[in-house]
């Protein structure tokens, strides 16, 4: 009977403890020999490689590389390398479906578990999708399918939601261009392997039809690694900038709080106002996977993977270099890059249509053929995989380094990297949902393409305002927050 009271007060003081060693502000770093006399924005100080800011972003791309890289790999494909896409597609909307709660509750599950084991439980989930593929491919099994979907979807919000608050606060501010089209080349690393190892195991398929088994098995193998590579990510308090500036990434709030706080942000004016910028951005990844395994062989999806991101790894890496670019203001990196992006993605759009219309058409004729890379023709409907794949990825950049330029309070990152996410997986379960019906590539096009046509306006609006104006999401200043989120405690570290 009296064993009980003990423990509780033994828990309680080590809970205590605990939180007071969570205390500690990263506002300063440790006094050690590498930090005795640090000023910030002195450019002699060398960090230790294992804290520092190129080592995060590469632990961060290779967990990218192994969970959503090598689902981007399968799905490049053309519906997850399945002879049918309408299965794959309603899996992966309800993926989707699942990932816009888990992101939504991510900032109080980092807040209960921290950085580190939610980035390990985020990647968890990807390697039982690709399982359930692989069953699906070998068995004709549905249901592991599913669960596997519905087990990624629970996983893969929360990886969505910490990696994206990672990518934006990690970074020296003035690289963050430079660190977001690095740590994204390892999204389409994945798509590099395993496009090379689908394309060596495929390449005498000129038929239509389903991947070989085998490498779902490759994949299965590569992303079980997640959860390990994730262990080695550094603690926002100790991750070592060559500027001397500390990582900035609170929380502290209870649950309703956080939640009130979340919901707030939400509602504010520029991000209501992006919202239309970030469903055209992701809207077009199931077009893409369908698009593919409609009209192209199998020897030939493989090939489109491949190239595809070789391509996006070049666009992201150089996109990255001019949005950093110093010779230029702010303002204008910001109202030139929008320009040329979603200019050229108009373009894309209106030769999808009339591709779509010409392939359409034929398929409806006895004499079509499934299209391979011997088959007259075939450069212009495989060039448009190319550019929307391309398209992609110069968007998702740049929306990055837009909420980035944004964000004005540290608490506010792992809030907007939630949202950001949440909102992106809202708008690609509604993508897979409709490619999983009978809806013709036409009209699934066109809705690509309105989409991007309602985004033009809103998202100039965000977009003429970074250089100009102070980023606050919120319009409201750090007092006014204060008043209305008391409880709203910035003093912890998220470790």
């Amino acid at each position: 009977m009296s064993s009980t009271p003990k423990t509780a007060e033994t828990d309680n003081a080590s809970l205590e403890k605990h939180a007071l060693e969570d205390s500690r502000s990263i506002r300063s770093l440790p006094q050690d020999a590498d930090h005795e006399a640090a000023k910030p924005g002195l450019l002699d100080f060398e960090p230790k490689w294992y804290h520092s800011v190129f080592f995060n972003m590469t632990i961060l791309g290779l967990c990218n590389f192994s969970a959503p890289g090598l689902w981007g790999a399968m799905n490049s494909l053309g519906a997850g390398g399945a002879a049918s896409p309408h299965l794959i597609n309603a899996a992966n909307a309800l993926t989707f479906c699942l990932m816009v709660l888990s992101c939504w509750l991510g900032s109080a599950f980092v807040n209960a578990f921290g950085v580190r084991i939610t980035l390990m439980f985020g990647t968890a989930g990807y390697c039982v999708f690709a399982a359930g593929l692989y069953t699906n491919n070998v068995y004709g099994t549905k249901w592991l399918v599913l669960f596997g979907a519905a087990w990624c979807g629970i996983c893969a919000g929360l990886f969505w939601m910490i990696e994206g608050a990672i990518a934006l606060s990690y970074p020296e501010p003035a690289r963050r261009g430079k660190a977001l089209g690095y740590w994204l080349c390892y999204r389409v690393a994945g798509q590099v392997l395993g496009g090379a190892i689908n394309l060596g195991i495929n390449a005498h398929r000129s038929e239509a039809g389903s991947i070989s088994p085998k490498v779902y098995i490759v994949f299965i193998a590569l992303q079980a690694c997640g959860p390990f590579i994730g262990a080695l990510i550094s603690s926002p308090n100790k991750v070592q900038r060559k500027d001397r500036t500390p990582v900035e990434l609170y929380i502290g709030t209870n649950f309703a709080v956080e939640m009130k706080a979340t919901w707030a942000m939400f509602l504010s004016p520029k991000f209501l106002l992006l919202i239309p910028l970030i469903w055209q951005t992701v809207f077009s990844e199931s077009f893409t996977g369908t698009y593919f395994v409609d009209y192209f062989s199998v020897r030939s999806r493989a090939l489109g993977s491949f190239c595809s991101a070789i391509l996006c790894m070049i666009v992201g890496l150089v996109e990255g270099h001019l949005l950093d670019n110093q010779r230029w203001s702010k303002k204008l990196r910001a109202r030139w890059t929008y320009v040329i992006v979603l200019s050229l993605q108009g373009g894309w759009w209106i030769y999808s249509q009339i591709i779509q219309q010409d392939y359409v058409r034929g398929k409806r004729s006895p004499d079509w053929q499934t299209i391979d890379w011997a088959s007259p023709g075939f450069a212009r409907g495989f060039v448009l995989y190319l550019v929307i794949t391309m398209g992609f990825q110069m968007n998702y950049l740049f929306m990055f380094w837009v909420v980035g330029s944004l964000v004005e309070h540290p608490r506010d990152i792992i809030r907007i990297a939630a949202l950001l996410r949440g909102t992106e997986s809202a708008a690609q379960a509604v993508s897979y949902g409709i490619n999983s019906t009978s809806l013709i590539m036409t009209g699934a096009s066109a809705i690509n393409f309105g989409l991007w046509g309602l985004a033009l306006i809103p998202g100039w609006f965000v977009v003429r305002t970074i250089g100009v104006s102070k980023p606050n999401l919120r319009e409201l200043d750090v007092d006014e927050f204060d008043e209305k989120f008391p409880e709203d405690d910035t003093s912890k570290a998220v470790q």
